[in-house]
């Protein structure tokens, strides 16, 4: 069995506060985009992780692709196996929700190769327990996610917008940043509401206007690169540029896939890290849009 595993992007994500416990209540726009990582899954007796030897992606019970193999594991109470191969593309620590989508991608997997029969309500409630990204990342496509990551509430478009991604520093702690925003308050607050109609239809200017990451700041001053970043893909016909999820990375939205381009060649001699890729469908929330007989 073969996945893909898509990356994600905040086109806003506002801070409202904390719960007594400590997670903090957010209210965002999330969409898949077409970078993905790829995922395969054989049968086998026990559990193993195998990843293609990049650095920083662990193999062990820190990998949030094998938590979530054992968590299923656990709550469904059986003692199958499997052998679990992941290919990354997604850079890491970058807030492209990359290990959270490779978890829902093996919840999803593994549910279908045990015969497990699990609702998606039922997988997310496994996968909230792991990474708070991962209810989102097992729903897919266009969504406005509220609470701690909880609260799910597709949106429907038919819109693709070409994007350039970048990664212009290390990697960052989400822990960090939002320990960091705790010591004040957000400068400005993302016009949610406003993201969602510019969206839906196709208008880049209101688009620019309305989104926001009340993260952006704080992580910009741990690595100023990424307002430079940010600068940099205005600077290269981005109609609108931000950060993602807690940082590292940033992403910029072009009116055609030929701007995209021209920005992407650009920018792949400055930035390491460059991927040229676009929005996903909501057809991405059908399984058998991921699932496939081949990578």
């Amino acid at each position: 069995m073969h996945l893909k595993a898509p990356a994600k992007i905040n086109w806003s994500l506002d801070t409202l506060g904390s719960r007594a416990d400590g997670y903090h209540l957010l209210d965002m726009v999330i969409q898949s985009v077409a970078l993905h990582d790829s995922l395969e899954i054989e049968p086998a007796d026990t559990l193993t992780l195998f990843t293609d030897g990049r650095v920083h992606v662990p193999q062990d019970g820190t990998n949030l692709a094998l938590r979530a193999a054992q968590a299923l594991q656990k709550h469904a109470g059986v003692n199958r196996g499997a052998v679990l191969r992941l290919h990354k593309r997604i850079p890491t620590g970058a807030g492209l929700g990359g290990g959270s989508s490779d978890a829902a991608a093996v919840l999803r997997g593994l549910n279908s190769l045990w015969g497990l029969g699990y609702s998606l309500d039922d997988l997310c409630e496994i996968g909230l327990s792991i990474g708070a990204d991962i209810p989102y990342c097992l729903h897919g496509g266009l969504c406005r996610v509220q609470g701690i990551g909880e609260i799910i509430s597709p949106l429907e478009t038919d819109k693709v917008f070409h994007l350039v991604i970048l990664q212009p520093c290390r990697a960052l702690s989400t822990r960090q940043v939002f320990t960091a925003l705790g010591a004040g308050a957000p400068a400005q607050h993302p016009d949610t509401e406003g993201v969602i109609r510019a969206l839906r239809g196709g208008q880049y200017a209101a688009l620019a206007a309305a989104m926001g990451n009340t993260l952006q700041a704080v992580s910009a001053s741990f690595r100023p690169e990424i307002r430079q970043a940010v600068t940099h893909l205005k600077e290269y016909g981005a109609k609108a540029a931000q950060m993602t999820g807690s940082g590292s990375a940033v992403f910029g939205v072009f009116a055609t896939a030929a701007a995209a381009r021209t920005a992407w060649e650009a920018l792949s001699r400055r930035y390491r890290v460059c991927h040229l890729t676009q929005t996903l469908p909501n057809e991405i929330r059908n399984p058998q849009f991921i699932v496939n007989n081949s990578l």
